[in-house]
């Protein structure tokens, strides 16, 4: 049953989930809350590892959150389902391109699409915040580094270097 369970869910999120991985995250939590299969704290763990390792962040999340479920069988199906409907909607939509590539009405349900995607992801964000950031430590960090990336244009991939260095740190020493 649990397999049904993590097909239809992780379909719904290959589905439901445009603008990248991190679009999975609203119904990453809502899976969280509502089976209790992995807790917010392993989400945002699921979170880190999946944008530090190769490949699509959404699959990267489904797969851990999959093995984290169901092991490896979990992994498999919710990496599948998760996968599934993209590659349907490619296919399909490769065939229609020329046909509706002007077309202005596609064009304004993609650029309504947009925000929508936008303001998941900033509640989200907001959501991963308060649950996981707590002690001085973590918001001198997070405001350290939020005032560094304002002025400095750098690669997200160092803040998120410098976020994990000093989480594992803090982590060793009891901080957080």
């Amino acid at each position: 049953m649990i397999f049904l369970e993590l097909m239809w869910e992780f379909l719904k999120v290959g589905v439901f989930s445009f603008g990248g991985g991190y679009a999975t995250l609203p119904f990453l939590y809502h899976i969280s809350a509502n089976y209790g299969w992995f807790t917010s704290k392993q989400l945002s763990d699921m979170i880190a590892i999946s944008s530090v390792t190769p490949g699509p962040v959404g699959v990267n999340v489904a797969t851990f959150a999959g093995f984290v479920t169901s092991g490896i069988l979990g992994a498999f199906i919710a990496t599948f389902s998760v996968i599934l409907p993209s590659y349907i909607i490619v296919v399909t939509v490769s065939k229609l391109l020329k046909k509706f590539k002007e077309n202005k009405h596609v064009q304004a349900g993609i650029y309504a699409i947009k925000p929508a995607g936008c303001g998941l992801l900033a509640a989200v964000a907001v959501k991963i915040f308060v649950d996981n950031v707590h002690g001085a430590g973590m918001y001198v960090l997070w405001a350290g580094l939020l005032l560094f990336s304002l002025k400095q244009k750098k690669d997200a991939l160092i803040y998120l270097g410098i976020s994990a260095i000093a989480g594992l740190a803090f982590g060793l020493l009891g901080i957080i």
